[in-house]
């Protein structure tokens, strides 16, 4: 069980999508749940995404501030899964 940093509710480790801050520093979006390094989890939910970026709770759990490009990349994943769960 893991918690989303959007709405801090325990879900599943399969269920959320994780980001990591990997050993160069940098926070990066970990697909396979297996990167090495810091990790911190959010929903698949556009709202949890907004909820994590407005209070900074991303860049708070990893110690590093998240890239634009890769909250992008979240938002974008976050979509796909979303609309993968609603079809």
């Amino acid at each position: 069980m893991r918690m989303c940093v959007g709405c801090r509710t325990m879900k599943e480790k399969r269920q959320l999508v994780r980001v990591v801050r990997a050993e160069n520093g940098e926070a990066a979006l970990d697909l396979t749940g297996r990167m090495n390094g810091r990790g911190a989890y959010v929903c698949p939910d556009p709202e949890c995404l907004k909820r994590a970026v407005k209070s900074r709770a991303l860049d708070r759990a990893l110690e590093v501030k998240v890239s634009a490009v890769t909250m992008e990349r979240l938002a974008g994943e976050i979509e796909r899964r979303a609309a993968r769960d609603d079809g």
